[in-house]
């Protein structure tokens, strides 16, 4: 009986070994992943795309797409605010007059002690057009009161898989009363 469980024991160590061997010759170093060619996704040649939209951050009034899920310390920075938006974002800078390509969706919080300084997250989803169904994703640290802010694309989906770059903030209206503004942002993403 010993013996019978001492040859099952090195018939199924032998089957682990080769098992291990196989990954290992198949490109898999961890159990988990697996090295693919980027052809497989048809991932051929890298293509610079820059996209201009106008986002509109409408904070007051009946309909608000853009509300504070945590307030302010009230301090003259805002420290600590978080808002939580869902933004359209146009052509041209009238609303009513433009066409709506698409939503950000995002939020934005003060993250500055000692100036009006934002942390950014937000996708860029596009519903209309060549990239419809594509989103980009924006990072980065906004300082409104600064003419022109740079923010990093980190990502996106569909036609924008892989996508990598970066998106300049400038402030085209700014209501100080209502806090509503309207953004324009040139994005330059490299993507396949």
């Amino acid at each position: 009986m010993a013996a019978a469980m001492i040859t099952k024991i090195r018939i199924f160590s032998i089957i682990i070994l080769l098992s291990a061997a196989v990954n290992t010759a198949a490109g898999k170093k961890d159990g988990y992943s697996t090295e693919v060619s980027p052809k497989t996704l048809k991932l051929n040649k890298e293509k610079l795309t820059r996209i201009q939209l106008y986002w509109h951050d409408t904070v007051a009034g009946r309909k608000p797409s853009s509300v504070a899920v945590l307030p302010s310390l009230k301090n003259g920075s805002m420290f600590g605010l978080v808002h939580m938006f869902d933004n359209p974002l146009s052509v041209g800078p009238n609303l009513t007059t433009s066409a709506v390509v698409g939503r950000s969706q995002g939020l934005y919080a003060s993250t500055a002690q000692d100036q009006v300084g934002l942390l950014m997250a937000m996708n860029f989803a596009l519903t209309q057009g060549k990239y419809k169904g594509s989103t980009i994703t924006i990072l980065g640290r906004n300082t409104i009161l600064q003419t022109v802010r740079e923010l990093s694309v980190v990502g996106g989906s569909g036609r924008f898989r892989f996508a990598r770059g970066f998106a300049l903030a400038n402030t085209y209206y700014f209501n100080p009363a209502t806090f509503d503004a309207i953004v324009h942002y040139d994005i330059h993403v490299l993507h396949y």
